[in-house]
């Protein structure tokens, strides 16, 4: 089996319970570790992520020890860079074992195409979102960053990305229709051009699995933060489903 998940935020300050909500995910691992081929994380696993040179975020060991037994076992777990945790500079390869993406790729599995993203940066219609996506990545900016002590960076990292979520909270969770939900307007476009038979997303936070022509179909992953699905494929077939403990 393959598996796929995205934005399970850990960290986040809007969320009342942080080690039941980790250890939900450990759980889910746990579940899938048996007969589990590979692992695709699509993005903000992590609410706030960056590394310092011989600093790494304080928490999430059980998720991380997790990960790192399951990479020993020699699952591959790949891991896709989304918009809170782009900042990641070899821990998470070198002490975990994941692989790490940090853009958009095209993969092949049992004779299937999959298209895999997080999500954003897909359409940067929207000038503000596009300025800060360009400061998040610039080089320059991380290396300013990385100067600021990390009790300091990190709060403020975690506060952003809280005041941010409330803002948009009341866009997500909520399917804004194949017309304007931005992902199903990219598959759309880009499936004219390409062909892939799945286009897997995270960052919306919704559930979808939509049709498409030429037999594409556009998977929405949903999220690990309040619905908790995941995709699965069988190497045949791909389904959504919802963990519960």
């Amino acid at each position: 089996m393959i598996y796929f998940i995205a934005d399970a935020h850990l960290g986040s300050r809007l969320v009342k319970d942080p080690r039941k909500h980790e250890m939900q995910l450990v759980n889910w691992l746990d579940k899938i570790k048996h007969d589990a081929e590979a692992i695709y994380m699509l993005g903000d696993m992590f609410d706030f992520w960056f590394e310092y040179k011989t600093v790494v975020p304080k928490g999430f060991v059980r998720f991380l020890g997790k990960m790192a037994e399951l990479t020993d076992r020699g699952i591959e777990i790949h891991y896709f860079t989304g918009n809170h945790d782009i900042w990641t500079f070899g821990y998470l390869e070198q002490e975990i074992g994941l692989i790490v993406h940090r853009s958009n790729e095209t993969i092949e599995i049992n004779g299937k195409k999959f298209f895999l993203a997080h999500g954003d940066g897909l359409f940067l219609e929207d000038k503000g979102f596009k300025l800060i996506r360009t400061v998040f990545h610039s080089k320059t900016c991380q290396q300013i960053f990385r100067m600021i002590p990390p009790a300091i960076g990190q709060n403020f990292g975690y506060t952003w990305s809280k005041n941010n979520r409330e803002k948009i909270m009341h866009l997500e969770n909520k399917y804004q229709g194949e017309e304007n939900e931005i992902l199903v307007v990219f598959a759309k476009k880009y499936i004219k051009t390409h062909k892939v038979d799945y286009l897997l997303f995270g960052h919306r936070h919704v559930e979808l699995d939509l049709q498409l022509e030429n037999q594409s179909r556009i998977i929405i992953l949903g999220d690990f933060i309040g619905i908790y699905s995941y995709g699965v494929f069988n190497g045949e077939n791909f389904w959504l489903e919802t963990f519960s403990e």
